[in-house]
This record gives C-alpha cells, sequence and structure tokens, in this order.
C-alpha cells in the first residue's frame, strides 16, 4: 500500500467553490447541483460516437436503437458509481486507486489512464478539425493547429468559475441538440420503423460489429475520473442526511444529462437511417461523407451546415473536458500540480503531433483510421477504471451504509464483464488485422502481443487479487492513531454529544468514548479550539497558517466516520478553550461533553493549563473524561 502524503483535494482551483448549503426548496437545490454530468454528456456525443452512429443508420436503419438505448442505460449506472464515490468518499477515481493500490500496479495504471486521455483527446482534435474544415474550407491541418487555442479558452472559463464554464458547455450542448432537432425535422424519420428500433435484434454479424462498435465507444474511461472529480465542486454538509442529498440530485443530474446525450446519438442514426438507408446508401461511415450527401438528399443546405456546427460544437464541448480529466489523472495517480495551464498545453500537445504527423505523411484520407485507432485505445483502458471503480464502491470499510447493494453489484459486474468481453474482441480484431497487412508481423509479435499479454494479466490481477478486493480507501499520511469503531457497543440515551479533540493520541480513545455513548440516531459536534497567541487576540477573524491546517485536519479527520454513517458536525473555535468550549455546549444543546486528559502533574498544569477543572464548572452536562492511553 502506498504511504505517500495525503492526496490534495481534486481539481484544488474550483474544489467546493459552489456553494450549495443556503440553497432552500426542490428546485434551487437541484439548480444548485446541475451542472457536472452536462460535462461528462459530451463524452457520449464526441465526434468518435458520429462514426459508429452514421455506420450503424445507413447499413441498418433504426434496428439499432436498442443498441443505444442500453448502452446509454450502462453508461448511467457506471456514471452514478462515479458520483457516489466522488460524493462519499471525497476521492476522484485517480486519488481512490492512488491510495489503495502498490506503487507499481498504480503507476501502470497511470500510464494506461494518461494513454487513454490522449487517445480521447485525439478523437476530439480530428473531429473538430473536419468540422472547421467542412464548415470553413480549411485545410484539415490548419483545422487541428486551431484546436490547440481552445486550451487556452479552457484556461480563462476555469479562471472565471466553474459556474461559468457549465454554462459555456451546457450552450454547446444546447447547439448540438438544436442542430439535430432540426436535421429531424428536415429528414422527417418514419415513426413506426423507428419505434420498431427499440426492439432488440441483431441482423447479422456486420450489425454485432457495430453494436460492440456503438458500445464500446458509449462509455469512455475519462468520464469515469473526470465525474468523481467535478461532484466534488459542490459545498454541502458532510453529514449522512446531506451526503445522501447530494447524492441524489448529482445522480438526477445524471439522468437529464446522458438522456440528452441519447438524444443526439439517437437523432444521427436516425438522420443516416432516414436518409442513406432509405436511400440505398448502405456504406456511409465517414463523417465527411455523411456531410457532402445530406444536402442533396434531404433538399436544403442548412442540413449540411446544421451539422458541421453540431460537430465542431461537439469536437469544442469534448476537447475541454478531456483535457480538464488530463489534469485530475496527473493529479490524482501521481500526486503532482503543475500549473493548469502547463498541465493542459501538454496533453494537447501529445495530441495534436500524431495528428499532424499522419496528416502530412498519410493525407486527409487516413483521419478515419486514427479515429478507430484511437477508439481501440480507449476500449483497451476501459476495463481499468471500471473494475477499480466497483470494488472501491462495494466496500463497506470505506463507504460505509452508502457502499452499494448487493443487487446494483451483481449488474454492475455485469455490465464490466459485457464491456471488457466487447472491447477484448473489438482489440482482437483490429490485432488481427494489422497482422494480415503488416510487412513484418514477427515485430509485431515481438513488440505488440507481449504488450497486450501483459495487459490482461493486469486486468486479472485488479479483477481477482485478494489485495485489490480487500483494498480500503483509507485516509494516508494522517497523524492520528486509527480509531477503532467496529467493536460492538452498548448504546445509552445521549442524542447530543460534543467531542473536543487537541489532535494528540488521546484522541482515538475519545473518539470511541463517544461513539460508544450514542445511539444511531445521535448528532455529533467535533470541536477543536485554536489556542495560538492570534487566536487569542483575533479569535473568528485568525487567519493563519495554523487555523487552516486545523480546519482541513478537523474534516479529514472526521471523513471516515460520516461515511460509516455517524451524524458528525465539525466546528473551529479560536481563543480560550475554558470559555468556547461550554459556549459550544450550550449552543449545540449538548446532553454529553467528551474530552481527552493527558494525566499531567501539578507542575504540567501550571504550564497548560488546567481546562478540564474549568470546563466542567461552566456546564450542566455530564462530562467524559478519557484519560490517555
Amino acid at each position: 500500500m502506498n504511504k505517500e502524503p495525503r492526496t490534495a483535494k481534486s481539481l484544488e482551483e474550483v474544489h467546493s467553490s459552489v456553494d450549495t448549503i443556503g440553497k432552500r426548496g426542490f428546485y434551487r437545490k437541484f439548480m444548485a447541483f446541475m451542472g457536472p454530468a452536462y460535462l461528462i454528456s459530451v463524452g457520449y456525443m464526441d465526434p468518435g460516437n458520429w462514426a459508429t452512429d452514421i455506420a450503424g443508420g445507413s447499413q441498418f436503419g433504426y434496428q439499432l436503437i436498442w443498441v443505444l438505448l442500453m448502452s446509454n442505460i450502462m453508461a448511467l449506472l457506471l456514471q452514478g458509481l462515479s458520483v457516489r464515490l466522488g460524493v462519499v468518499r471525497g476521492r476522484d477515481l485517480a486519488q481512490a486507486c492512488r491510495e489503495s493500490y502498490p506503487k507499481g500496479v498504480n503507476f501502470v495504471l497511470y500510464i494506461l489512464a494518461e494513454i487513454a486521455i490522449i487517445a480521447t483527446d485525439l478523437a476530439e482534435v480530428i473531429g473538430m478539425a473536419i468540422g472547421l474544415q467542412l464548415l470553413f474550407d480549411i485545410p484539415l491541418i490548419l483545422g487541428v493547429l486551431l484546436t490547440f487555442l481552445d486550451t487556452f479558452l479552457l484556461l480563462f472559463l476555469m479562471n472565471k468559475g466553474m459556474r461559468r464554464m457549465e454554462a459555456f458547455i451546457l450552450a454547446l450542448v444546447g447547439v448540438i441538440g438544436a442542430a439535430f432537432f432540426l436535421e429531424m425535422i428536415f429528414a422527417k424519420p418514419d415513426m413506426g420503423e423507428l419505434a420498431k428500433g427499440f426492439i432488440p435484434s441483431i441482423p447479422n454479424d456486420t450489425a454485432l460489429f457495430i453494436a460492440i462498435g456503438i458500445i464500446g465507444a458509449t462509455v469512455m474511461p475519462h468520464n469515469l475520473y473526470l465525474h468523481s472529480s467535478l461532484v466534488q465542486t459542490r459545498k454541502f454538509k458532510r453529514t449522512r442526511i446531506n451526503i445522501g442529498e447530494a447524492f441524489r440530485f448529482n445522480f438526477l443530474d445524471s439522468m437529464f444529462a446522458l438522456n440528452t446525450a441519447f438524444f443526439v446519438n439517437a437523432a444521427i442514426m436516425i438522420l443516416a437511417a432516414a436518409t442513406f438507408y432509405k436511400s440505398g446508401m448502405f456504406h456511409v461511415s465517414e463523417i465527411q461523407d455523411a456531410y457532402k450527401f445530406l444536402a442533396p438528399m434531404l433538399g436544403t443546405k442548412w442540413a449540411a451546415i446544421l451539422f458541421a456546427v453540431a460537430l465542431i460544437a461537439a469536437g469544442q464541448s469534448s476537447t475541454l473536458t478531456g483535457t480538464l480529466a488530463g489534469q485530475i489523472i496527473m493529479e490524482g495517480f501521481i500526486n503532482f500540480r503543475i500549473q493548469p495551464w502547463a498541465r493542459r498545453m501538454i496533453t494537447r500537445s501529445l495530441a495534436i503531433v500524431p495528428a499532424i504527423i499522419t496528416l502530412l505523411i498519410l493525407g486527409e484520407e487516413y483521419t478515419g483510421k486514427l479515429l478507430v485507432l484511437s477508439q481501440v485505445v480507449l476500449s483497451m483502458q476501459l476495463g481499468f477504471a471500471v473494475i477499480p471503480l466497483i470494488h472501491f464502491v462495494s466496500d463497506k470499510n470505506a463507504m460505509g451504509k452508502f457502499a452499494i447493494n448487493t443487487f446494483v453489484k451483481i449488474l454492475s459486474w455485469l455490465i464490466a464483464l459485457v464491456i471488457v468481453t466487447l472491447n477484448a474482441e473489438l482489440v482482437v480484431k483490429e490485432l488481427s488485422d494489422w497482422l494480415q497487412v503488416a510487412q513484418y508481423p514477427a515485430l509485431v509479435y515481438l513488440t505488440v502481443i507481449p504488450l497486450m499479454t501483459g495487459i490482461g494479466v493486469l486486468l486479472v490481477y485488479i479483477v481477482f487479487t485478494p489485495l485489490i478486493q480487500q483494498a480500503k480507501l483509507k485516509s494516508v499520511g494522517i497523524i492520528h492513531p486509527a480509531t477503532a469503531i467496529g467493536e460492538k457497543i452498548e448504546k445509552l440515551s445521549y442524542k447530543r454529544v460534543v467531542v473536543a479533540l487537541d489532535f494528540s493520541t488521546a484522541d482515538a480513545g475519545v473518539i470511541r468514548h463517544a461513539l460508544a455513548f450514542g445511539s444511531p440516531d445521535s448528532e455529533y459536534l467535533f470541536i477543536h479550539i485554536v489556542e495560538s497567541a492570534t487566536a487569542l487576540v483575533y479569535g473568528d477573524e485568525t487567519d493563519d497558517m495554523e487555523s487552516v491546517s486545523d480546519e482541513q485536519r478537523i474534516e479529514q479527520f472526521t471523513e471516515k466516520f460520516v461515511v460509516k454513517g455517524y451524524n458528525i458536525q465539525t466546528r473551529v473555535g479560536y481563543g480560550n478553550p475554558k470559555l468556547l468550549i461550554p459556549e459550544y455546549v450550550t449552543e449545540f444543546n449538548a446532553d454529553l461533553l467528551v474530552m481527552g486528559s493527558h494525566g499531567h502533574g501539578w507542575f504540567k498544569d501550571l504550564l497548560f493549563g488546567t481546562t478540564i477543572e474549568k470546563v466542567r464548572h461552566r456546564v450542566n452536562i455530564p462530562v467524559l473524561i478519557v484519560r490517555e492511553g
């Protein structure tokens, strides 16, 4: 297990930047939580999905609509698991992996995740460049270079705040949705045949391959890392009730956003079915070909224009979120922070370089093959994101009462099995095709095949090893000793308990006794008093390093108990503990106060004071004094 310092907050520059605490009423509360899932949804309607949707619609009409619906349901469940991890544990998926896996395994997972980010960004760069070429007739290589500029757009939006960036992405999603809504009006699909498309059927082997492609391109690994981070941009109270509420609102956000993505993908397939399939053009699969044929077949130039505008919007929105995911993966897996603009420039450069090389050496006709290659790379990485995620949210030791139940667990593993199996089949087919056309097949056998074998072994390790099955998302690097709270304890009638902490070895016993004297519905107030000279003078206006550190420490310290179902609030006071502790007891309306004693003799009492004696005389409730050791 890793023994490195505690991981920093995910996307620290916008962490807890959207306050939901003061919102009242369902609508206002939901609007406060709404946003992260729309950044995720663009990954489900990115240019990498367009080719499979167009191919499915042109070859089989409406018959594969049900595959899109099934893929959407699978995506909704997996994104729900990602939301659960981020909301309950306060960790993104990359951070959770770092805190749970051995260094060697974690490093390999990081490299695979970085490759997946590059592959994702590559697809978005090419897709957006194609859109710019179709709309403005500019060379494809120039379009690729222009995509470099949106790195600065992302930096600008992040500096303006999370809500501004979410609004920008939502506007792009609106453009895509509006464009395809108008396309549907132009295309006039056969609603009867469309309805039959929701009945599961696979006409032939080609349809099966396209269905595999649709499912493989739907769930994107970077979205699982990204969503578990973005939900942490919302600030809410860390109580069991509020955590449950935050999860429900984020899940609703996911339902609305992913259904929008389903509409877009379905619209692309319906458009291809109502135009190309209906006219007997069964082999249209390239984005450029679809654009070229739309205007003459639908009788209006606006059909092609709207198609290109939607493609640019999809590419732009997807590149922004893909680059953001790159930052999350670097900071989460290896706890390495660089300036956000530098991280985004690196990610975009690594995507642009292979695109430019392909265009210069092989020509524009190979961009389609490059898109396919990027999807194959994503397929290889997907299992390494989905499987750890299921392990993490299934672990009752880490998730407490928020761990997924048996039904969801079985469903999640079935989905993981389907995704990994289908993607493995896709990878095997691409390797087989590659070997058939390779000039030096022995080189492929000596390099690519061993690499694929190693990846397969790692996948088996992640699924089956007892180390992974027993991995716990424990807090790493906190100075406080581990507190045993799993023993069977006698429950008494105290309902509101104040627990005074001083960040010493006595705290373990203090918390254990406090929880033992509570009941399942008890409320706890964990307090710590900063007694520095600055705190004694400035009180609540104190803003020095010690006060900031203590506020973060008490939140981290109580987090493990919150996820186990305890209703805990925290408060940090500044000044004299002999006065502040009784004041907090009164404000909280407590019926028990638990404090620690260090066993000081008379000489140390002169140095450290006699806080306990002063406090117990100022309160009129039982005071439990727990001696250190």
